[in-house]
């Protein structure tokens, strides 16, 4: 039952990531490289919300329950400030080094437009944060024990990994969001990314009562879904042509009289 329990809630949590990742970005060395790199700047984030808390916690009162759980929130919320500060840092790092392939190559534009890096570290950020948030519980899955034996939830593996989905859909959604307002200037969207993220982290502290957590949580999900994209260049025109499976015919005409080819001497 543990290792079904185990891939399973494995299958769930990571199964869109890891077909995204093998479609889009795994036939590409350079985006592999963005969102190894991407992933990195999520790490450092981590690190260093996790030194203030541990800080904040030992100077602390740790016999205050309540006082625990007010920095336990503060936590959470410093963590999601620095990774979206991360992000912005990653996201200039990048704007620099799209600046710097676009001057080697040939024909002076880069390999990579600036939506498909936003992508890859979107998912990249959504990786590495699905990882750390699941893999201690996708361990306790294995067993030994039983779920909800003492009256608890018996459905904390499988709400854990339909969250870690969401998440890492999040991150990607984010990310498309976030570098198009950068890129444009537009700050009331990197507001609403950094609130949609507060609200998505203050949100699982509602847990175990699932039902009040995990709905809002693929309600934004799908909200930020649909925002990033119409941002990434989406139209309603295009989700219906590919409902209906059929390819527009193509009644441009092209003149061939200046692509000849140079006569050899």
């Amino acid at each position: 039952m543990g290792a079904t329990v185990f891939f399973g809630c494995t299958f769930v949590a990571f199964g869109p990531a890891f077909s995204l990742f093998l479609l889009t970005v795994a036939g590409d060395p350079l985006r592999v490289i963005i969102l190894v790199a991407g992933a990195f700047f999520w790490l450092v984030s981590l690190l260093l919300a996790s030194l203030i808390w541990f800080i904040s916690v030992q100077l602390s009162n740790r016999e205050d329950s309540r006082l625990q759980y007010g920095l336990l929130v503060f936590g959470a919320a410093v963590s999601v400030l620095l990774q979206e500060a991360f992000r912005f840092a990653y996201f200039k790092l990048l704007k620099k080094a799209d600046e710097g392939l676009a001057t080697l190559s040939e024909d002076g534009q880069s390999p990579i437009s600036l939506k498909q890096m936003a992508y890859v570290s979107g998912l990249s950020f959504g990786i590495i944060s699905g990882v750390f948030s699941v893999i201690n519980i996708l361990a306790d899955s294995i067993g030994p024990g039983i779920v909800g034996i003492h009256g608890d939830s018996p459905y904390y593996f499988i709400t854990s990994a339909f969250l870690t989905m969401a998440v890492v859909f999040l991150h990607t959604f984010w990310g498309v969001i976030f570098f198009d307002a950068c890129e444009r200037r537009r700050y009331w969207s990197l507001a609403l990314v950094v609130a949609s993220h507060l609200v998505t982290s203050g949100l699982t502290f509602l847990n175990p009562w699932y039902q009040a957590s995990l709905i809002p949580i693929y309600i934004i999900t799908i909200s930020m879904g649909v925002w990033a994209f119409f941002t990434a260049g989406g139209s309603l025109h295009n989700v219906l042509a590919c409902l209906s499976c059929k390819q527009e015919e193509d009644n441009r005409v092209m003149v061939y009289s200046a692509l000849q080819v140079p006569v050899e001497d």
